[in-house]
């Protein structure tokens, strides 16, 4: 019997059926304003597009997600900050943390209630696998995140 060289079991090991994703990682402090806003949605588009995950979702859940930082978690002096993270499986989850951490968002009802805030978190719903809302991660702060699975390739 011959012993197995390197290249023998080389030949014998088989490609993963799907590619091995690395984790990533963005993080930014943005001013609680609208330019602040439509800031995050744009380095998200730039980010995604680095990561080779494009997500015409995710950057409206972004949008939705900042705005509302802007106009229901703003205190004065205070940013908001956006954190993407990308898994090895290719879920994106987007987390965007002000300083109102007693103010919860909640979906409304879309009829009925005659109040135009709300609803955005309805396009949140659609778009997002889950999102929720965590305390934290300091005092007098909370963060609302959303998780899609960008479409590989395609926008």
């Amino acid at each position: 019997m011959q012993a197995a060289t390197l290249s023998d079991v080389n030949n014998g090991i088989q490609a993963p059926a799907q590619p091995v994703l690395a984790a990533r990682h963005f993080t930014i402090l943005l001013s609680a304003t609208r330019r602040g806003a439509r800031l995050a949605r744009l380095l998200t588009e730039r980010q995604l597009v680095e990561w080779e995950a494009e997500s015409e979702p995710a950057l409206q859940v972004v949008a939705e997600l900042a705005a509302n930082a802007v106009f229901h978690g703003r205190v004065p002096g205070r940013d908001f900050r956006l954190t993407l993270r990308l898994d090895e499986v290719g879920v994106l989850r987007m987390e965007v943390t002000d300083a109102r951490g007693d103010r919860h968002p909640r979906i409304k009802d879309p009829v009925g209630d005659g109040e135009e805030s709300g609803r955005g978190l309805l396009l949140v719903e659609a778009y997002a696998e889950g999102w929720g809302v965590a305390d934290g991660p300091g005092p007098g702060c909370k963060t609302v995140w959303a998780e899609v699975r960008p479409d590989r390739g395609r926008t």
